[in-house]
């Protein structure tokens, strides 16, 4: 169906989806912005989609980073701004508000699978036990409120290697740097008791001095292409690199992961929630553009016929959600119910998911 066909359809429906891609016409192809960690699982889908689907434009994956893709997504509705923005964190709730705003006002929320934020050296290069402690006084522009000066990891803990603190990672604009804040510079950083009373007192300081990243060549901002990280941590013994699990699984017997809190970065142990920088994969779909765009709700389904335990996307690091949560997904890929700011302020879903994922690791373990 063409897309200006379904224009006409849309407008009667009240939906203004009006607009031009770059080439000035009007747009047929599914258009996905957003995080470098799900670009290589979007890129599957989209290849298998075009095999289904010989017919269909290929659709147009993008990798801008999660807070980039969603400020895209976010531009308001219509055939040139993005149908899905694919996300490694949840959506913030003034970027919601932004959305709506802009008159994107009907979202769903879609978690795809789960990933680890994992630190990696080359094969056989630096090896040690990191906690989100070592990690926060490693990385912190201000640990606790005082001067940086670590500038070896010995400098942290004796028991550490004497080597350069090194480490290369995501920008401000991923969704894996939000990520390393939220699950390892913070718990790391509310290990001492004055940070907590900090929290209390002036939440903006306690944000800055928790999530502040030093910017003294320590830390390495290699933008948005993972794979840049793993070559730059294959070419220095010493380095540490910040990425997406699948980005270790994909190099293994390249680089080694290093453990947190003694649990190793692996399949199960994300699975599991054991290992301490699990997080969840998100889609945003504009339900305006349901309609409007050939083939967006194929496209998600696809998705949904990939992302199973041993499946094609599992084969390349994405780790399968627990199935009651696989369930909730797929009724959202089929029913599209509309994303709320106070779904977005609730952890619920995701203690849910812990818990059931915890619970099938300890049935496992039996």
């Amino acid at each position: 169906m063409k897309f200006t066909h379904v224009l006409a359809l849309a407008a009667t429906a009240g939906l203004m989806l009006t607009g031009c891609d770059n080439g000035g016409g009007s747009r047929e192809s599914i258009r996905a912005v957003g995080s470098s960690t799900l670009y290589p699982f979007a890129k599957q889908v989209a290849e298998s989609f075009s095999r289904t689907n010989p017919d269909m434009r290929s659709p147009l994956i993008e990798s801008t980073g999660s807070g980039g893709g969603i400020a895209l997504f976010c531009q308001g509705v219509g055939a040139d701004t993005p149908d899905i923005v694919n996300a490694s964190r949840r959506m913030k709730v003034s970027e919601f508000e932004t959305c709506r705003s802009n008159g994107v006002t009907e979202i769903t929320e879609i978690q795809v699978g789960l990933d680890g934020i994992a630190f990696a050296s080359t094969q056989g290069g630096i090896m040690m036990e990191l906690t989100p402690e070592i990690v926060y006084r490693a990385l912190a522009a201000n640990p606790y409120g005082e001067e940086q000066t670590n500038e070896t990891w010995a400098d942290i803990d004796p028991s550490l290697p004497d080597a350069p603190i090194l480490v290369y990672g995501p920008p401000s604009t991923s969704g894996t740097r939000d990520a390393l804040k939220e699950l390892v510079l913070t718990p790391g950083c509310e290990a001492n008791p004055e940070m907590a009373a900090l929290k209390e007192s002036d939440e903006d300081a306690f944000e800055r001095t928790c999530t502040e990243v030093r910017s003294d060549g320590a830390y390495v901002d290699q933008g948005e292409q993972d794979n840049l990280i793993v070559q730059k941590i294959q070419g220095n013994r010493n380095a540490v690199g910040v990425f997406g699990y699948s980005y270790l699984e994909e190099n293994e017997g390249r680089v080694q992961g290093l453990p947190m809190n003694g649990v190793e970065p692996t399949y199960d142990n994300i699975a599991s929630f054991q290992y301490p920088g699990a997080r969840p994969l998100y889609l945003y779909v504009k339900q305006a553009h349901l309609q409007a765009i050939p083939g967006l709700q194929k496209f998600l389904e696809q998705w949904m016929a990939m992302w199973e335990r041993g499946g094609p996307l599992a084969k390349i690091g994405l780790v399968a959600l627990p199935a009651g949560t696989m369930e909730t997904m797929t009724q959202r890929i089929t029913q599209h119910p509309a994303l709320t700011a106070a779904d977005l302020e609730s952890d619920s879903e995701l203690e849910a998911e812990r818990a059931e994922a915890g619970a099938a690791a300890g049935e496992a373990a039996k």
